[in-house]
């Protein structure tokens, strides 16, 4: 056989064996993780809960849902063993790091605008006049149209019927 037959089966067996080496490096990280799970650590759930672990045992874990429910997982059921500030920022909404939230804006725009009162001084203590930028409301067009011309367009329209016509 020829070198160059057999090249395409070796760098076939070479990506299964590297596949399967990290598969098995993820799988194992799982088990640490799972393994490290202490009493009053948060975690989460493969379904998306989030709890506080109350016990340990060998192969499940009680988790402290809320006041009064406790519920029994298997330890694989555990997706992820989460940090006190990670915990507390997710199910509390607590932010330790109070730093980090001077760059942060807010959810609602209510703080990052103005009130009233302080709108009000502040066109009080400005002397540029309005900029009139050429439009005017629709109540000022309708209040500048002198009274004669306002009938004589509506006597050029068309007065408006529910439908029935004389036609045919």
């Amino acid at each position: 056989m020829n070198a160059f037959t057999l090249l395409p089966f070796i760098v076939l067996i070479a990506a299964m064996f590297l596949m399967t080496r990290s598969a098995k490096k993820k799988q194992q990280q799982a088990a640490n993780m799972r393994n490290e799970m202490q009493p009053g650590s948060g975690v989460r759930t493969i379904g998306g809960m989030y709890a506080t672990v109350k016990e340990v045992n060998e192969d499940t874990v009680l988790l402290d849902a809320g006041p009064g429910v406790d519920l029994l997982f298997a330890k694989n059921a555990i997706g992820a063993v989460l940090t006190d500030d990670e915990y507390n920022r997710i199910v509390h909404g607590i932010e330790h790091d109070l730093k980090s939230d001077a760059g942060i804006v807010p959810d609602d725009a209510s703080s990052l605008t103005e009130t009233d009162e302080s709108a009000d001084a502040a066109a009080a203590a400005s002397d540029d006049k309005a900029v009139d930028l050429g439009k005017k409301d629709a109540d000022e067009d309708k209040a500048d149209e002198a009274p004669e011309a306002a009938e004589a367009k509506a006597d050029e329209e068309p007065k408006k019927t529910d439908g029935d016509t004389d036609a045919k």
